[in-house]
């Protein structure tokens, strides 16, 4: 094992375990500011109380994305000198504005959310987390840009060794990350319901053991009743069925420009090692359905799909001598735990649709949840991160060895001067450091899950001044009469 080895190994650790945190702020983000738009039309109090729940746990999730967050610029500067040499005129102009623009948007906004309760009007506090929310969603787009040009390099040149943007236009329209911004966008939608599900099965579960008197669907939600729960899950139901079916279109999109950019990913993913005409898919290997390969890659089951082996001949008389095979397990099995797991998600939440849909008999009382499908909302909840983040693992291990496509091989990507012993070391104190932030953040969640909504008191935006509590005062002998 050389540096290369350990600094790639570095950058999965820190990436995978940031990209933990981003999925899940970006939808939940988006949840809490639709429930306090909720009480803010409706003005119902277990509304504001489930704002300000999830919103704690929104900001957990948030400080902790932050945190991680900033180590990926450092590991540029040491382990990907090379790197960031060849891309960072490239890279400069959308992290710029990621930073300047949506970032600055996100952390201001939020900032004026947090600290703005009970002194900003309710309009403008409610705007002030709408802003924050789309400032974390333009942040996406920015580093997805970003992201999508590694795989798709458009609008530059190179000169003198590196590359040079020439259209930002072309960079922040990139076919490839038009494509990828909804997929991964959704998919953190997928993420945040598949949490607030979890976070609603544990508790009514836990509230109807308190309470095993509990009125039912029917009646109002009310102080540590199950019913509040209701409204938060059916959302979520809502919010992944409506992500999945962009996570579905949008990896439509994807497969197609695989098939035209990324042929030897498409392959590695499916396993194909030969050119074949109207190219099978296997679910599973040894299970094949005809032509459906094709079919998924141009929408023509008898198109040709080229395989790893003859992509690894033609791209050895194109770029020299070279292994330009991924590792092929890795992306064969990614692909398809992103499939399964992220499948079984949504059909978690058709499932829960149906049943939780109104009585025909009485349209206004919904069905009452039952307890099996809590508990099932409860152990899934794994199951969309582990997608997201396999779907990364296809994305960027299906890319080598290429950092950039076709320019810039990972090879010659790593810092220079960096030795064995400077990675390691820096390895094992970011995997430990992360192990602690890990816990400290499954301590934070858990306990406060565990000890649910707090009391809220009255807005003082909307009760009573003292000027009016005097005035009432004054009129009451007269009203007694």
């Amino acid at each position: 094992m050389d540096a290369l080895d350990l600094a790639r190994w570095q950058f999965g650790v820190t990436t995978v375990y940031h990209f933990l945190f981003v999925p899940l702020t970006i939808g939940l983000g988006v949840f809490v500011a639709g429930l306090q738009t909720a009480w803010h039309r409706t003005g119902k109090e277990h509304y504001l109380r489930l704002t300000k729940f999830f919103g704690k746990l929104f900001l957990i999730n948030f400080g902790m994305g932050v945190v991680t967050g900033i180590v990926q610029e450092f590991q540029f500067g040491m382990n990907w000198s090379e790197y960031s040499i060849f891309v960072g005129d490239v890279f400069g102009a959308p992290l710029a504005l990621e930073a300047l623009l949506a970032f600055f948007l996100e952390s201001t906004f939020l900032g004026l959310w947090i600290f703005g309760w009970d002194k900003l009007p309710k309009r403008v506090h409610l705007a002030t987390i709408w802003a924050a929310v789309i400032g974390s969603n333009l942040s996406a787009y920015f580093i997805l840009a970003a992201n999508a040009w590694m795989k798709h390099p458009v609008g530059y040149e190179v000169v003198d060794g590196r590359a040079r943007m020439t259209d930002l236009w072309a960079v922040l329209t990139n076919s490839t990350a038009l494509a990828q911004v909804p997929h991964v966008v959704g998919g953190a939608f997928v993420v945040a319901g598949g949490f607030v599900l979890a976070v609603c099965g544990y508790r009514i579960l836990r509230e109807r053991r308190n309470d095993p008197a509990d009125p039912g669907p029917t009646t109002p939600a009310r102080e540590g009743s199950a019913s509040m729960w209701r409204t938060p899950m059916r959302a979520a139901l809502v919010m992944v069925a409506i992500a999945g079916v962009v996570v579905v279109g949008s990896g439509d999109t994807s497969a197609r420009l695989l098939y035209e950019q990324q042929p030897m990913k498409l392959a590695a993913a499916e396993g194909l090692r030969h050119d074949t005409a109207g190219a099978p898919f296997s679910p599973v290997p040894g299970v094949e359905v005809p032509r459906l390969l094709s079919f998924l890659s141009t929408h023509d089951p008898n198109a040709v799909v080229q395989g790893t082996e003859d992509l690894q001949a033609t791209f050895e008389k194109q770029f020299g001598p070279g292994d330009y095979r991924p590792n092929l397990p890795v992306v064969f099995w990614s692909f398809r735990v992103m499939i399964v797991f992220g499948l079984s998600t949504v059909g978690l939440s058709v499932l829960g649709l149906w049943l939780t849909r109104k009585r025909r008999r009485a349209a206004v009382q919904p069905r009452e949840i039952p307890a099996w499908f809590a508990r099932a909302c409860v152990l899934a909840l794994p199951l969309p991160t582990i997608a997201i983040i396999a779907g990364w693992l296809l994305s960027e291990v299906g890319r080598q060895p290429w950092t950039v496509q076709g320019e810039l091989l990972t090879a010659a990507s790593v810092s220079p001067g960096v030795s064995l012993t400077e990675v390691a070391v820096s390895l094992a104190i970011f995997t430990a450091l992360y192990g602690v932030l890990a816990l400290a953040e499954a301590v934070l969640l858990v306990r406060h899950v565990r000890t649910g909504p707090e009391p809220v008191s009255p807005d003082p935006l909307t009760r009573p001044s003292h000027d009016d509590e005097d005035r009432a005062a004054r009129l009451q002998p007269t009203l007694m009469y």
